[in-house]
């Protein structure tokens, strides 16, 4: 019987992508909620202020990429940026100076001068529209995502301070929720630990209680420092973090999965402007091709919930390289390979989730192997796996992007159908979704070397070991024609016998077919 995911592991999952974005390591969030509740243990929170913290500790940031756009505008690399905040209490001189130090970073000597002027003109109020884009999106996902009213008021602190100096509105002292003063220390300490050790982390408290930090906050953290540190270097973080998650034995039904799905893959879209609503259109795209291509209920089902989140390691990417509009170099270009990697390891993490995170990770995967990230292709690709790739490609291409404009629903089909006479896209899947698309249906799909339906049936059955007298029953046909097949199919794809013929099969994807492939 298939594992049913947990909600708290996909929230869990959800906060790897987050950790990217802040450009942290995986778990960074996970080891900060689990710091955070044992804080929230000495301080004597009750269990439903126990979970708030637990929870708005895990997404405080799930807000921040909102407002990539922005941050990569001034400072280029966004995710650079984030990184690098952690370095510095955010006031004073230190602030300004790691301001001035990133922006325009990107750009041309006399550029940057201009572009720092301009920001360092009008910088709080430049940080302040940051700030409220942050809070706003942040408190929408939170609801989206079924936390309540106490995550998303906690959410709307994450940018204030004890001392008042924090934005958007100024709050101070015990006007910020308790819940919230414990993941303010809770997280940024994570950081100081992880790089420097327990005293680090607590001369890192001590140095800002009374500013960033609230006295009592860092007086309970510094007391228990040995008790809450132990083990959070060590052990097993996912595990650790989960068996302190306030709802970690609710099982999410089928519905519920597919709503937090959706949410997570809205979530990721917000990377990018252009990118807004690319997840629902693929998914919703390649769902209607499978039911098309005469898929299963749940084989429809998984390439859906694949599609929602297949960019969810588009989080990893910083804006700078998504949103270039020249050529990329060799190194940007291995960033974006590595993406759908990324998706694949966050996803694989939950139960339940290994054939949504196969599906996922491999929408760049191509027929000939020429895709990223594992250059997988032929029969490692699965139909639902093929059917992703083809709906990515031609939802991308419906969509402008900053290097080229949007192209028309003719161009488009005509070039996911160049791509299947290459054989880099599988030729039953992209006609599935070009039917999904509103594009008439054509007699037949193009097959490689010229190949008809029938002849590409009966290779893929002399691939999978069909002898003639096999082939020809299961085709309803006779074995002279079988025979007459095979020859033509030698003489096409260039080969002399059954062991070429299954490389060229294999070469193609055509040693994977769809229910209705050949009929």
């Amino acid at each position: 019987m298939a594992v049913q995911p947990s909600r708290a592991e996909v929230l869990a999952a959800l906060s790897l992508a987050i950790d990217l974005g802040l450009g942290q390591p995986m778990e960074h969030m996970l080891r900060s909620a689990l710091l955070a509740t044992r804080l929230a243990d000495r301080l004597g929170l009750d269990d439903e202020q126990r979970a708030t913290t637990y929870y708005a500790t895990l997404v405080a940031w799930i807000g921040c990429h909102a407002d990539s756009h922005e941050l990569a505008r001034w400072f280029g690399d966004d995710i650079a940026f984030r990184a690098a905040t952690y370095r510095v209490n955010w006031t004073g001189l230190p602030f300004l100076r790691l301001l001035a130090t990133h922006v325009g970073r990107d750009k041309a000597p006399l550029a940057r001068g201009v572009l720092a002027a301009v920001f360092l003109a009008g910088v709080r109020g430049r940080m302040a529209a940051l700030i409220h884009s942050h809070c706003t999106s942040a408190a929408r996902l939170a609801d989206r995502l079924g936390l309540g009213g106490a995550v998303r008021d906690a959410l709307a602190c994450t940018f204030e301070r004890w001392d008042g100096s924090g934005l958007p509105a100024g709050a101070r002292g015990d006007q910020l929720p308790i819940e919230m003063r414990v993941v303010h220390l809770a997280e940024v300490a994570e950081v100081h630990l992880r790089r420097g050790g327990p005293d680090a982390a607590v001369a890192l408290a001590e140095a800002r209680a009374g500013s960033q930090f609230d006295p009592a906050v860092v007086a309970a953290f510094t007391a228990a420092a040995p008790e809450i540190f132990a083990g959070l270097l060590d052990e097993d973080v996912w595990t650790a973090a989960l068996g302190q998650a306030p709802d970690r034995d609710r099982t999410l039904t089928e519905p519920e999965l597919d709503e937090l799905l959706t949410a997570i893959g809205d979530f990721a879209d917000l990377k990018c402007p252009f990118a807004i609503g690319h997840s629902r259109g693929v998914a919703g795209l390649a769902a209607e091709a499978a039911r098309r291509a005469g898929l299963s209920e749940a084989d429809t089902r998984l390439v859906r919930r694949a599609g929602l989140v297949h960019d969810l390691g588009r989080l990893g990417v910083p804006n700078s390289v998504w949103e270039k509009p020249g050529p990329l170099t060799e190194a940007e270009r291995e960033r974006v390979r590595l993406h759908p990697y990324l998706t694949g390891r966050i996803l694989r993490r939950v139960k339940g989730l290994a054939d949504v995170a196969a599906v996922a990770a491999a929408h760049h995967e191509r027929l000939d192997g020429s895709g990223y990230p594992l250059g997988a292709g032929g029969a490692a690709l699965t139909p639902c796996a093929r059917l992703l790739a083809a709906a990515d490609v031609y939802h991308a291409l419906r969509e402008p992007r900053p290097h080229r404009p949007a192209r028309d629903a003719v161009d488009a089909a005509e070039i996911l159908r160049q791509h299947a006479r290459e054989a880099r896209l599988d030729a039953h899947a992209v006609e599935a979704v070009l039917l999904a698309a509103g594009h008439p249906a054509r007699r037949r799909a193009s097959y490689p070397a010229g190949l008809t339906a029938r002849e590409a049936e009966v290779l893929r059955l002399l691939a999978g070991g069909g002898s003639n007298r096999e082939i020809a029953r299961a085709l309803s046909i006779s074995e002279k024609t079988v025979r007459n097949h095979v020859e033509h199919i030698y003489a096409k794809a260039g080969v002399t016998n059954r062991t070429g013929a299954g490389l060229f099969a294999l070469e193609h994807g055509i040693t994977s077919a769809f229910p209705a492939a050949g009929r």
